[in-house]
């Protein structure tokens, strides 16, 4: 089976981790088809390369706008055209609907190449006082609105964000979607033996900190906790524009020595950061999946969340509240600060559900079967 996969971006080299659940895929795809990267934003340089025993193509495309755009879809057309009449591809694959979505299906439907879009983060979403979502832009509406129409078939990796697709597909298309998870490497991240902890309750949050993940709840609901008299101190792991702002934030709120800001942690660092934790806690107003909760149930974390993205999924292994609550946020968070072995038991729970549905090897066969199936339906899809 030969698979073209079209993606805003992609591992430059060995080194990179770019898109981390792109590239454990492709790890893994790569055992079992020749699979070839369309990557049109990132690298940022144009050129053809090898890596994780998959093929390349880097169209350039950088941060360029408008007529810059236009300039990148033709190329990628072409690059694709030519790679197609060089070796037929038996399916085409986008990760995010928008752009490489579009690009795809509209290729696919050309070439009469069967195509899946994966919605993979904020295509579908409509957030204007943060000015988040596609849907605020008629643009991404339109490019989202043509990908998920034409694609052979849609996944989504958690069942809310497969709902809010569903106005976009045609009536009689709707079985057309499916929930098909991206997967976490289980033998990357898994329990450790963390050093015995004898202080406060160790808490973890990975994330942007940018306005669709929302540390103005979670450092509300730190505050609530610390508060009722609750000792633990929370790492926030990532950068964004918003840093500045939260930190003073947590001054204000008396959390400066509740709180350590870990920045940016490369990715093959974070197993040992999840399994320094007692508790994970994502506070998102909005989460096509969730990577970070699923790589924190795979290392035998329990999770405290928003209802977003999977994390509705994974109870009773993780607790969830409103968007937006921070009172219920200190309250889940205060469940598991306060009872170790409540901790345990859900510690225990989240990883036998990351092992039995979420695996890297389980979701990757799933999008092998599925890659099969519009391959049958399609009659083939060689042009």
């Amino acid at each position: 089976m030969r698979i073209g996969l079209v993606v805003p971006g992609f591992s430059a080299d060995p080194g990179d981790w770019c898109i981390p659940a792109l590239r454990h895929l492709v790890v893994r795809l790569v055992d079992a088809a020749d699979v070839h990267i369309f990557a049109l934003r990132y690298p940022d340089r144009r050129g053809r390369y090898g890596v994780f025993g998959a093929q390349v193509t880097a169209l350039g495309g950088g941060a360029a706008t408008g007529g810059g755009s236009a300039g990148l879809w033709l190329r990628t057309a072409s690059a694709l055209v030519a790679e197609h009449r060089r070796r037929p591809f038996d399916v085409l694959h986008a990760f995010w609907a928008g752009e490489p979505g579009f690009n795809a299906a509209l290729l696919g439907r050309a070439l009469r190449i069967p195509t899946v879009v994966s919605i993979a983060g904020g295509e579908l979403a409509r957030l204007r006082d943060i000015g988040y979502g596609g849907l605020l832009r008629r643009l991404e509406r339109v490019k989202t609105r043509v990908a998920l129409r034409l694609a052979g078939a849609v996944t989504a990796g958690s069942a809310l964000a497969l709902a809010s697709a569903q106005p976009f597909l045609p009536a009689r298309c709707a079985s057309r979607a499916r929930r098909v998870p991206l997967g976490v490497d289980l033998a990357m991240f898994a329990p450790g033996r963390a050093p015995r902890n004898d202080g406060p309750t160790r808490i973890l949050h990975v994330a942007s900190l940018c306005g669709v993940k929302d540390q103005v709840t979670l450092l509300s609901a730190a505050a609530a906790l610390r508060e009722r008299g609750y000792a633990f101190q929370l790492d926030v792991v990532g950068t964004g524009p918003l840093e500045p702002d939260l930190r003073s934030l947590a001054r204000c709120l008396g959390l400066s020595e509740s709180i350590r800001w870990r920045g940016a942690v490369p990715h093959d660092q974070m197993p040992q950061a999840y399994q320094r934790a007692e508790v994970f806690v994502l506070s998102s107003r909005h989460e096509a999946q969730g990577m970070v909760a699923l790589e924190a149930a795979a290392c035998g974390v329990p999770v405290v969340g928003t209802a977003v993205g999977v994390i509705p999924e994974l109870r009773p292994a993780a607790r969830t509240v409103r968007v937006g609550d921070a009172e219920g946020l200190a309250d889940a968070m205060a469940e598991l600060v306060d009872y170790e072995p409540s901790r345990l038991r859900s510690g225990c729970a989240a990883r036998e559900r990351a092992v039995a549905e979420y695996s890297i090897d389980l979701c990757t066969t799933r999008f092998l079967d599925l890659y099969g199936e519009v391959g049958a339906v399609s009659g083939g899809g060689r042009a």
